[in-house]
């Protein structure tokens, strides 16, 4: 069999699904006599018969069975290999790995859908981490192209920052704080903090905005869900340190808000990261761009940010 072809892998594959040589002649664009010859020509690689006929009608042999099982699964890998292969040639039916850490999910899939929308066939993986899951996956390529806020140290990469990334201290309506301005820092640090976990990007950014040394920062609880800690500063448990685009919906509602903390909103960025080694397939390369040239304005008509405090 090392010297059969595909192409008379494809051709017995349709003679043995139509059992016709005619029919597969017809559906191929080929003659019957060609269709012969290949079939015969199989046979001799294969060192069997493949079809045996009755009458008018053709029959596989047991051989011919057993391989069609085999030609069909050989086809099918020569397709998949053909569909990988077409993602590197360009961006339309190229699939798209993206990994985003948990404050994008609150609008990361709304830019994914219009990227998707002017690129026919393109398929997208979409997966949000905390810092260190996004790390890993930068680490070992697992994704294209990973959204942070914070670029990795002592890692190759390249990182290119492409939106604001506000940051806000949040209260319940009910508390003390709420409605006072200029909020000094020395004030807010004797309140008890609903925290996300040490080693987040959010941990980090809060780390900087309140001077660098948290030891003194009254923890009530640390939690690893965004949505929980919202939950427990609605209770009344504490104040806490988000992203302004993860309390929009509170916001709105009521049921949470902004306080009027000196040097606050903190101000970062949203980079795209890869390996500085990555050859980004033509769909990554593309959504980098989208997100380079359009991602600031882009995010701000999806999670428009006025309601945060000023």
């Amino acid at each position: 069999m090392k010297n059969a072809t595909l192409r008379q892998l494809k051709v017995f594959e349709a003679v043995a699904r139509l059992l016709s040589f005619s029919r597969a002649a017809e559906e191929l664009h080929l003659t019957q006599p060609a269709v012969s010859t290949q079939i015969r020509k199989l046979e001799e690689h294969a060192g069997n018969v493949l079809f045996e006929q009755f009458g008018k009608k053709i029959y596989l042999t047991p051989a011919g069975t057993e391989l069609l099982a085999i030609s069909r699964a050989i086809i099918q890998q020569f397709e998949a290999a053909e569909h990988a292969m077409t993602q590197f040639r360009g961006v339309a039916g190229g699939r798209l790995d993206v990994g985003v850490i948990s404050a994008g999910d609150y609008f990361f899939p709304r830019l994914l859908v219009e990227f998707a929308g002017r690129h026919r066939g393109v398929t997208l993986n979409f997966t949000v981490h905390n810092r260190a899951g996004l790390l890993t996956h930068i680490a070992e390529n697992l994704t294209d192209l990973a959204i942070m806020v914070r670029p990795p140290v002592g890692m190759d990469t390249v990182h290119q920052a492409f939106a604001p990334h506000p940051y806000v201290i949040v209260a319940a309506p009910g508390h003390p704080l709420a409605g006072a301005h200029k909020i000094p820092r020395a004030r807010l640090m004797r309140e008890p903090f609903v925290v996300r976990e040490k080693g987040s990007d959010t941990w980090h950014s809060m780390e900087e905005a309140l001077g660098g040394d948290l030891h003194g920062l009254r923890v009530a609880m640390e939690i690893r869900s965004t949505e929980t800690i919202k939950q427990a500063v609605i209770a009344g448990m504490g104040v806490s340190f988000l992203s302004a685009y993860t309390i929009r919906q509170e916001l709105q509602a009521g049921t949470l808000c902004a306080l009027d903390v000196e040097g606050f909103p903190m101000m970062l960025n949203w980079y795209v990261v890869h390996l500085r080694t990555k050859r980004l397939p033509p769909v990554a390369q593309a959504f980098k761009d989208f997100l380079l040239g359009e991602g600031a304005v882009q995010i701000a008509q999806i999670a428009p940010l006025s309601s945060t405090a000023e």
